[in-house]
């Protein structure tokens, strides 16, 4: 079993990379957003790596953290998705904005990756709801202040929340789409529904 792959990028490919450590090539599948990342040939590059075995195929898979590596594992646990779809995955969102579209039921969401379609989709959610973990959404925080609750449906902070990504919604608007916007906006735990409907319709435009 690799752990994972350090060296140098010594070939970039539409769904891989070839790094070379003493020597060996590795021929390393990663997402979108990994291959992105990597700006020059010959630079120096960290993957974590899963080894992916099956009758007809070895093949490695790597990323650029672990959160990534074990959602990915994660994801080729549910029925219907394969390695190449849960890279699809991968690199249209990221683990956490995963894991808050799985939270919410958003299948809409995770069906903008290429080859998941509604059902693939309402699976994956029904599958993975109670696996992914949830904690950096139960405490919504964008880093500038913001502290929107979203446990409590008590709160009036909830509340405005709520209300909002209804009304974002009722705009033709996904919940996952709505519940990013509302964490982009900075004081949003100040503002009643009205003015945190405004300022996160600027987000989304």
């Amino acid at each position: 079993m690799i752990g994972y792959v350090k060296g140098t990028v010594e070939g970039i490919f539409d769904d891989y990379i070839l790094v070379e450590n003493n020597g060996i090539g590795y021929r390393i599948f990663t997402s979108g957003k990994a291959l992105s990342e990597i700006t020059a040939m010959h630079q120096n590059i960290k993957l974590f790596t899963y080894m992916y075995v099956r009758e007809d195929e070895i093949s490695l898979y790597g990323f650029p953290n672990k959160d990534e590596m074990d959602t990915f594992k994660l994801l080729i646990s549910v029925n219907g998705i394969g390695p190449k779809v849960a890279l699809s995955i991968l690199s249209t969102l990221s683990v956490k904005d995963l894991s808050m579209a799985v939270m919410m039921g958003d299948t809409k969401a995770v069906s903008k990756a290429n080859g998941v379609g509604a059902k693939v989709a309402n699976r994956l959610i029904m599958e993975l709801k109670d696996k992914l973990k949830f904690d950096d959404y139960l405490n919504l925080d964008d880093g500038m202040g913001n502290d929107i609750g979203i446990n409590s449906e008590t709160s009036s902070k909830s509340s405005n929340v709520s209300d909002t990504v209804l009304a974002l919604v009722s705009l033709g608007y996904s919940e996952f789409e709505a519940m990013k916007a509302i964490k982009q906006v900075q004081g949003a735990e100040d503002m009643d529904s009205d003015k945190l409907l405004k300022a996160a319709l600027k987000k989304i435009f």
